[in-house]
């Protein structure tokens, strides 16, 4: 083997010795801070995880309740338009009756109001029959007509004369 190749044994104690003083001083000074900086991170990623666990059920929570809030506010809202829906129908069969009532009383004062003027009228009729019976009766004594033929005469030109309205 080449000379360069191989160390030299006092070489290899002194590596040995640095080696080993190295070792006991990072072992004395150096592993026990950084195994607590390794466990400190460690713990902290541990804390983080759990706060993010318990986050996460808080969250699940309050989703839950806004859901139930909202089924809640749903409910509320079908019972008032429920609700409004029934006043409505109410109300409508109010004004309905109510316009029915009054319609019947409109007619029923229509009617009677008919009937007056149709008795008024009925009345009228009567009166004017009567005085044109009573003119035509007047007359015909007036003339003291003997002959029936004329009298029946007389009283067609008088039916003829007079104008029923």
């Amino acid at each position: 083997m080449p000379a360069f190749l191989s160390p030299e044994l006092g070489l290899i104690f002194w590596q040995l010795v640095i080696f080993l003083l190295v070792l006991f001083l990072l072992a004395k000074f150096a592993w026990k801070p950084i195994l607590l900086a390794l466990k400190e991170r460690e713990d902290s990623i541990e804390g983080a995880l759990r706060m993010a666990d318990q986050a996460k059920l808080e969250m699940q929570q309050l989703k839950a309740g806004n859901e139930k809030l909202l089924a809640e506010a749903r409910q509320e809202r079908d019972r008032m338009m429920q609700e409004a829906t029934v006043m409505a129908n109410q109300h409508r069969e109010a004004e309905k009756a109510r316009a029915t009532a009054e319609a019947n009383t409109i007619i029923q004062q229509a009617r009677e109001a008919i009937q007056t003027e149709k008795n008024a009228a009925l009345a009228e009729v009567k009166n004017t029959a009567a005085k044109l019976s009573l003119d035509i009766a007047e007359r015909i004594l007036r003339r003291e007509l003997t002959d029936p033929a004329a009298q029946t005469q007389l009283v067609d030109s008088y039916l003829k004369d007079v104008k029923l309205n």
